[in-house]
């Protein structure tokens, strides 16, 4: 079994943990709100802004029989340059206050996945990293078409509101598949046994995410934060 197969099949559990959260289930039904999604893309942007930093931290831990993999983290760089300010931009575009949103602070549950990706490329392996990919890359291929298609016609929102979460719809697909084909090149059972458990732990984290947007105590949404 090669690598992405791997990803696939072990990680079953941890995956269905995410798509059970209940906001991506009112999402579904046709029960989100404007509030809902803002504060969707209130902590995207605050891990999506870690995504190049990230990146450069694993080129530069990969070794030099690993050129290969660095010379992809390059192009995964030069194509995830300014994301976050997209995210803004969306957030802008439903009536709220994209400053305040740069400005706020990450959920805890946001704040704990970075941290752990910082970590883990840092402490254990860079290749823990593509384990993230995985997670949000996927995820992003199973929800973002269809739920941006079911916001935009619940809440009556312009294409503009839509940039970040499109954009990770299928035109991902490309990225998916590119990321498929340079999983498979990873055939040491070590190494991949560090992508398969980031991934099952990022699955956990990343589900967390999303069910932060039903607890959190928060000082973002509504308020001052929408535009007058």
């Amino acid at each position: 079994m090669n690598l992405f197969e791997r990803l696939q099949t072990e990680t079953t559990r941890e995956r269905d943990y995410l798509l059970t959260s209940p906001v991506i289930a009112r999402c579904f039904q046709g029960q989100v709100t404007i509030d809902d999604y803002v504060k969707f893309l209130t902590q995207a942007f605050h891990h999506v802004k870690h995504t190049v930093p990230l990146l450069m931290n694993v080129g530069a831990r990969l070794t030099d029989d690993q050129e290969w993999l660095r010379i992809a983290v390059a192009e995964y760089i030069e194509e995830e340059i300014g994301h976050q300010e997209w995210v803004l931009n969306d957030i802008g575009a439903c009536g709220y206050d994209k400053e305040l949103a740069r400005k706020s602070l990450p959920n805890f549950a946001t704040e704990l996945m970075v941290s752990f990706a910082y970590d883990s490329v840092n402490r254990k392996s860079p290749l823990a990293f593509f384990g993230m990919v995985h997670v949000l890359e996927g995820t992003s291929i199973a929800l973002a078409d269809n739920a941006a298609g079911m916001i935009k016609g619940k809440l009556s929102l312009t294409v503009e509101a839509f940039s970040y979460l499109t954009s990770h719809g299928a035109i991902d697909i490309d990225h998916v598949k590119f990321f498929e084909e340079l999983m498979n090149k990873i055939v040491d059972p070590a190494e991949q046994d560090v992508i398969v458990e980031s991934a099952k732990r990022f699955y956990i984290l990343y589900a967390n995410v999303f069910r932060s947007l039903d607890t959190q105590l928060d000082l973002f949404v509504g308020g001052t934060s929408h535009a007058a």
